[in-house]
């Protein structure tokens, strides 16, 4: 059974039905799941939840499907490393990655909210799923369309990496690139999504499809034994991801899962793209938009839709934000790979960036439990570390060319 309430607006409070509608009719402002948190919490308990399968659906009831999921039932449950390498490197005590580089299928987070949008989309009656993308949410919606049986249409600026293009055209997808920013992308998109009735996962059924992050945090709170880490660093594109970690752990507390929510969450960006850390570091109550340039294409959104949310959670946590340059997204890329043998996207390269960065600084202490979000596979943009790996040694298939090649390593 659901129990989700309705949909309520998240500046004036009005209540919606469960419809595929994102925007309030009376203010403008953004939808969101409302739940019945009261019978939640008399049916779902850690007991309950250790039982079931590992996938993001152990939680369902704090999900907004009606009964099991019909798109995606593997997504989520990825890994959270204990990091102790990279620890040593940063000089912190405790260190966590959360590795959805291996989420399932396409081997990033997007795999979690898309198993949600589109599972709600077949119980509206949609047959058609389409998206705005910056490349992970493409390869999700292509993928996981396919499995489901439906049509897909998706929307990406045109300047892509080439394995996001690839992970999504072999899906069989309408794939169409547009000459312009992300921002110009969704801007398309909405004009569509008010003429063709078919299921945007981040217009229409956005209110549905951003619930997807939670179980991100719900899995590292079950993880790390019922219980939130001290300290939470998190790539930023729309601001979605952070807001919904954020309410995650609220949620987790109301029903009683864990004792305590308080932790605090960072808010990580690249610099040539950092509206958001921009307006949290300037002390601002809204951002202002700009124009990406960044090789970290997945997190260039100029005007990130949950953006003021995100900066407001980040202060509600006693949290910060920052951002690094491409090159210090690169050095983190091949830091986490060298340490952990993680190979992350550039979203886990300014995440990780950013996370030394505010340990430099002091702002996040070296003596607490610190959680480092990985959200994409490096597979995923081979080409901006493709010049700083170097080229493999060539040799004869000789022994002694070899016992060479060894010495001059030494």
């Amino acid at each position: 059974m659901s129990f989700v309430k309705g949909l309520k607006c998240r500046e004036c409070g009005h209540a919606y039905a469960i419809l595929p509608t994102h925007v309030c009719e009376f203010c403008f402002g953004p939808l969101e799941v409302d739940y019945n948190y009261p019978e939640i919490q008399k049916v779902l308990t850690r007991e309950k939840i250790e039982s079931r399968p590992h996938s993001m659906w152990r939680y369902r009831e704090l999900l907004p499907i009606d009964g099991e999921p019909t798109v995606g039932p593997q997504a989520g449950f990825t890994p959270l490393i204990r990091a102790g390498k990279l620890a040593k490197q940063l000089g912190v005590k405790e260190l966590w990655i959360k590795n959805d580089a291996v989420c399932y299928p396409t081997l990033s987070f997007k795999d979690r909210v898309v198993s949600v949008a589109l599972s709600k989309a077949k119980e509206f009656g949609f047959k058609i799923a389409a998206c705005a993308s910056t490349g992970n949410l493409a390869n999700s919606v292509a993928a996981n369309a396919a499995s489901a049986g439906m049509e897909s249409y998706i929307f990406i600026p045109h300047d892509l990496e080439s394995g996001k293009i690839l992970g999504t055209l072999i899906f069989g997808t309408h794939l169409i690139g547009i000459r312009g920013t992300y921002d110009e992308v969704n801007r398309l998109c909405s004009e569509i999504a008010s003429k063709y009735k078919w299921a945007f996962v981040n217009i229409n059924i956005r209110p549905y499809y951003a619930e997807g992050s939670k179980s991100l945090f719900f899995e590292v709170m079950e993880q790390l034994g019922w219980k939130v880490p001290q300290h939470v660093v998190v790539p930023m594109a729309s601001g979605s991801l952070l807001t919904k970690l954020w309410k995650a752990a609220k949620e987790f507390e109301k029903i009683g899962l864990i004792e305590n929510a308080n932790f605090k969450i960072y808010g990580a960006q690249a610099t040539g793209c950092s509206p958001i850390s921009t307006a949290v570091k300037s002390d601002w109550d809204l951002f202002k938009p700009v124009k990406p340039n960044t090789i970290a294409k997945s997190l260039a959104i100029g005007n990130p839709a949950d953006g003021f949310y995100a900066a407001k959670a980040i202060r509600e946590s006693g949290g910060w934000s920052e951002d690094v340059s491409d090159e210090e997204v690169i050095d983190a890329i091949k830091l986490l790979a060298e340490t952990e043998g993680i190979f992350a996207e550039t979203a886990g390269g300014v995440t990780l960036g950013v996370a030394k960065k505010l340990i430099e600084q002091g702002r996040i202490p070296k003596n607490e439990s610190i959680v480092i979000c990985i959200t994409g596979n490096g597979l995923k943009t081979q080409e901006v570390i493709a010049e700083r790996v170097g080229k493999p040694t060539l040799i004869n298939a000789k022994l002694s060319e070899f016992e060479e090649v060894v010495e001059k390593m030494k």
